[in-house]
């Protein structure tokens, strides 16, 4: 399954517990989509939110934020996990 990395920005700033609440939102909507989102990072005084999802594609990792919480990233780049 391809991995993908999406970027948020929010220009107001974002905060950390409200992040989480999306998050649990895209876990109870994923299945419909064959997506796994994995993990997530918040940068909250720049708006910045990254996110770490398993998805068929970018347009499926996409649609689970918009049905969920309708954050949709700015970005979306498929990525390889290194160590």
């Amino acid at each position: 399954m391809p991995l993908y990395m999406d970027v948020h920005t929010i220009a107001q700033g974002v905060a950390m517990a409200d992040v989480a609440q999306a998050h649990k939102a895209d876990l109870q909507q994923q299945a419909r989509h064959d997506v796994s989102y994995l993990r997530y990072w918040v940068d909250e005084s720049q708006g910045k939110i990254f996110c770490l999802v398993e998805a068929p594609s970018a347009e499926a990792a996409a649609a689970v934020h918009r049905e969920a919480h309708g954050l949709v990233a700015d970005h979306i780049f498929q990525v390889q996990e290194g160590s």
